[in-house]
């Protein structure tokens, strides 16, 4: 599977913006999707995780409310939208995947390159 991340930006605090994740292969519903990001000097950190099927999601507590993961098998692509934006969200995103639905970047096995969001206050 290869991932390609897409949607970052520069936005005031307050703001949106949604991120996608393409992947390509066809064994993209098969795998639980994640997204994490990290920031300079920081360990990347999870953010928020969605099951094969899509019935299933976890956030992270920093994000709740304010962020929503979902997928879309017939697109081949998974999203975050991210509302109520803070500049301490800024960060560069990754997109993941695995065969586990879990929060540990470990057991993610396929990672997509990254985009840049920077929120301004």
């Amino acid at each position: 599977v290869q991932l390609q991340a897409s949607g970052g930006g520069l936005v005031q605090a307050g703001g949106s913006l949604r991120l996608s994740c393409a992947a390509s292969g066809r064994s993209f519903s098969s795998y639980h999707m994640g997204w994490f990001r990290q920031t300079p000097g920081k360990e990347r950190e999870f953010v928020a995780a969605i099951s094969w099927s899509g019935s299933g999601t976890v956030h992270a507590d920093s994000v709740k409310g304010r962020f929503t993961i979902s997928r879309d098998n017939a697109k081949n692509t998974v999203y975050l939208q991210m509302n109520s934006l803070k500049p301490e969200d800024t960060a560069v995103y990754y997109c993941a995947a695995g065969r586990v639905l879990v929060r540990a970047q470990d057991k993610y096995d396929y990672w997509g390159q990254g985009t840049q969001v920077t929120v301004s206050s």
